[in-house]
C-alpha cells in the first residue's frame, strides 16, 4: 500500500493547481453524515428494533396472565337487572419445551437481523464512497477542461502573434482554435456529468456537495494480503454470519415443532362476584372462587404435528445449504475485491507515471516550439495527451476508492469509522 500512497502523492502534485481547497469535505465526514441521516438506514434500524421485540413476546408465553371479565343484563324471568365480575389467573407450569425453543428461535432471528443490519449499513456506506469517488472525478474533470481551455487560449494568442510576424500560418491558428472548441465541448459534457454526480451525492449523503478532499488515505482496516482478506471474510462477513445464525434459528424451530406433541400443564384460578337488582333492592350472588391444575395431552392431531416437524427439518436443511453457499460467496467476494483493488492500484501507479511524462513532454514541446523546432501539431498532441493523462489519474483514484470500499465490505469492516 505504501507504493500506491506515493503514487497518489505524485499525482496530486500535478493536479493540485486544478483542485480548489477551501472548505473541503472529507470522505469520513460524508460517511458520518450519511450514517446519521440516510432514511434507508434509519428504516433498517427501525425494522431491527421491531424484530428485537420477538424474544420478549415469546417469554410472555411462560408468564402468568391476569384478566378481568364483566357482564350485565336484564332477565324477565324474575332476576331483574344483574351484573357479574370475574378475575381469571393463568400460570403455565410446563410447556413441553414450546417456550424455550421458540425463545431460541427468536433470539437467533434477532442476531441474524443484526448482521443483516450491518450488511445494509455497509451497502449504504459503499454507495456513499462510490458517490464521493464519482463526484471527485467529475469535479476534477471539469477543472481539467477549464485549465485546458486557459492553456489553449494562451497558445492561440501566442500563435496569432507569431502569425502576425510571419512565423506561423493561418492553419496553425485554426488548428489550435479547433482544439479549443473541442475542449469547450468537453467542458460542457463534464459539467453535465458533474451535476448528475452532485445529485447522486446529495441523495446518498443528505446534503449538497461542496469541494471534496481528493487525497483519501487507505483505510487502516484494509487487509494486507488475499489470505488475510479471506480469513477476515470468513470471520466477519455480515451476510455469511447472518446465514449461520439463520441455521441456528431454524434448528430451534425444529424443536418447537416437536414440542407441539408434548403435554401442557397450567395452573389456573378464578374469583367472581355477582349483583342483582330486584324490587328496588340490591342482592348479592354467592361469591365464587376456583383454583386448579389443567393437563392437556395431544393424543391425535391428524398428522399435523408430524407434518410441521418434517417441514421444519426441511427448512433447516435448506438454511444449511444456504450457509454453504454464503460461505462460497464470501470467499469469492473477498478474492474479487482483492483483485479489483490490486488492479486499480496498478492502474493508478501507471497513470501517475504517464501524467508526469505527459507534463514534461508538453513543457518540452512548448519550449522547442518557441525556437521553431516543433510544429503546431506537436503542441496539439502533447496538450491532448496531458489532459488525457490527468483524467486517467483522476479516474484511477476514483476506482481505487471504490475498490477499497468493496474490499472493506467483503471482509465485514466497512462501518462508520472505517475512514476516520
Amino acid at each position: 500500500m505504501s507504493r500506491r500512497t506515493l503514487s497518489c502523492g505524485a499525482a496530486l502534485l500535478l493536479l493540485l493547481p486544478l483542485i480548489p481547497r477551501a472548505s473541503a469535505e472529507t470522505l469520513g465526514e460524508a460517511i458520518a453524515s450519511a450514517y446519521e441521516t440516510n432514511p434507508q438506514l434509519a428504516a433498517a434500524r427501525a425494522r431491527q428494533e421491531a424484530l428485537a421485540e420477538t424474544p420478549e413476546q415469546e417469554r410472555a408465553l411462560a408468564r402468568p396472565t391476569l384478566s378481568v371479565e364483566g357482564n350485565g343484563g336484564y332477565d324477565r324471568q324474575g332476576y331483574g337487572k344483574a351484573a357479574s365480575l370475574t378475575a381469571n389467573l393463568a400460570l403455565p407450569i410446563w410447556t413441553g419445551g414450546r417456550v424455550s425453543s421458540a425463545l431460541r428461535a427468536a433470539n437467533g432471528d434477532v442476531a441474524a437481523g443484526e448482521q443483516a443490519l450491518r450488511d445494509s449499513e455497509a451497502a449504504i456506506l459503499q454507495g456513499v464512497v462510490s458517490a464521493y469517488a464519482a463526484l471527485l472525478y467529475n469535479q476534477q474533470a471539469v477543472e481539467v477542461a477549464r485549465v485546458g481551455i486557459q492553456r489553449l487560449d494562451t497558445q492561440v494568442a501566442e500563435t496569432r502573434a507569431r502569425y502576425d510576424l510571419g512565423q506561423a500560418t493561418r492553419t496553425d491558428v485554426a488548428q489550435l482554435e479547433a482544439q479549443r472548441a473541442t475542449v469547450v465541448a468537453n467542458l460542457a459534457d463534464a459539467e453535465g456529468a458533474l451535476a448528475t454526480a452532485e445529485a447522486t451525492y446529495r441523495a446518498a449523503v443528505g446534503h449538497d456537495a461542496g469541494t471534496l478532499v481528493p487525497d483519501v488515505p487507505p483505510p487502516a482496516a484494509l487487509p494486507a494480503s488475499r489470505d488475510e482478506a479471506r480469513r477476515a471474510a470468513e470471520a466477519a462477513n455480515p451476510a455469511l454470519l447472518q446465514q449461520r445464525l439463520a441455521v441456528a434459528a431454524s434448528a430451534a424451530r425444529v424443536d418447537r415443532a416437536r414440542a407441539e406433541g408434548a403435554p401442557l400443564i397450567d395452573l389456573g384460578g378464578a374469583l367472581g362476584r355477582g349483583e342483582r337488582w330486584t324490587d328496588g333492592r340490591l342482592d348479592d350472588f354467592e361469591n365464587a372462587a376456583s383454583v386448579g391444575i389443567t393437563l392437556r395431552v395431544p393424543l391425535l392431531t391428524g398428522g399435523l404435528v408430524a407434518s410441521r416437524v418434517r417441514q421444519a427439518e426441511a427448512n433447516n436443511r435448506a438454511e444449511r445449504f444456504q450457509a454453504d453457499a454464503a460461505e462460497r460467496d464470501a470467499m469469492r467476494g473477498a478474492d474479487t475485491a482483492w483483485a479489483a483493488l490490486n488492479a486499480a492500484g496498478a492502474r493508478l501507479r501507471a497513470n501517475t507515471e504517464g501524467l508526469a511524462a505527459a507534463d514534461l513532454a508538453l513543457k518540452g514541446v512548448r519550449a522547442e516550439y518557441a525556437f521553431g523546432l516543433r510544429s503546431t501539431v506537436d503542441i496539439l498532441v502533447a496538450d491532448q495527451s496531458l489532459r488525457a493523462a490527468q483524467l486517467a489519474v483522476a479516474l484511477a483514484k476514483s476506482d481505487v476508492l471504490v475498490a477499497e470500499a468493496g474490499l472493506l465490505r467483503a471482509v465485514g469492516r466497512l462501518g462508520r469509522t472505517a475512514y476516520e
